[in-house]
């Protein structure tokens, strides 16, 4: 299911609450299918190494299929609103 449906109004905030990896990643990527959404997204937060750091510090590792609301903020924080 695209993830993009659950909101009637695309201008609408992204609501800060836990989200799948790859939920997430298709906010930013939403023409991409899942998995190479999700590769992309991989790929933006290793390369920056400050969001990197401060991901791992909150727990996360590569991988992980859930984000905390702590580490959505911490990525909109560097990324901004997708």
């Amino acid at each position: 299911m695209d993830t993009l449906r659950h909101f009637k109004n695309m201008d609408e905030k992204l609501k800060i609450k836990s989200y799948g990896f790859g939920e997430l990643a298709l906010f930013y990527f939403p023409n991409n299918k899942k998995r190479s959404a999700s590769a992309q997204f991989g790929r933006w937060i290793r390369q920056n190494e400050s969001l990197y750091r401060l991901l791992g510090e909150s727990g996360y590792k590569l991988g992980k299929k859930i984000l905390t609301p702590s580490q959505v903020k911490l990525i909109v924080d560097f990324f901004g609103e997708p």
